[in-house]
């Protein structure tokens, strides 16, 4: 077993990109290796610390500052924390990072916005396209390309077990 040290890899892109999916693949090889490791899912966190908030520009910000401090803490307590967040935004991830300190490392999942609605199984962005859905990331509220991630993750023309492994290294690279 290798050594890896506790960071925030703080995973940002747009829905149906495959943040969820290749966080808690990650998590479970992690675990695997007996390390310890928590996913922080913003669909997740919006079900119950996050249970309430919209996605005007206020709620986001409160969004990712609630998420970032749980974050700080739980990478304060040697966990390897995963943070699914589509975090629009190069401000809102400034927030994270600045809240977190060194031990944010922000990862950009790469996926094309039409690769992103043909795996929407949820139909997200066919209510957003309809209008059903106001603020919805890619549609009708913007993405900003994360200026300078700490890795890229190229989901589009990865599968998930590439992902995964293309993160694991990047992870012990950081020792």
């Amino acid at each position: 077993m290798s050594s890896i040290t506790p960071v925030v890899l703080w995973m940002s892109g747009l829905s149906g990109a495959g943040k969820s999916t290749v966080a808690y693949t990650l998590k479970e090889k992690l675990q695997a290796e007996k390390f310890l490791c928590e996913v922080l899912d913003g669909d997740v966190l919006r079900t119950g610390i996050n249970y309430g908030l919209g996605f005007n520009e206020s709620d986001r910000k409160e969004n990712v500052r609630r998420s970032a401090e749980i974050a700080k803490i739980l990478c304060a307590n040697n966990f390897i924390v995963i943070c699914s967040l589509i975090t629009p935004t190069n401000e809102l991830r400034e927030i994270a990072k600045t809240i977190i300190g060194d031990k944010f490392k922000l990862i950009y999942v790469s996926s094309s916005l039409e690769i992103c609605k043909k795996r929407d199984v949820k139909g997200l962005y066919n209510k957003a396209t309809k209008g059903e859905i106001s603020s919805f990331t890619g549609i009708s509220a913007p993405f900003d390309i994360p200026s300078g991630p700490n890795f890229i993750l190229d989901t589009q023309n990865q599968a998930v077990e590439q992902s995964v492994e293309a993160l694991y290294e990047f992870l012990k690279s950081l020792n």
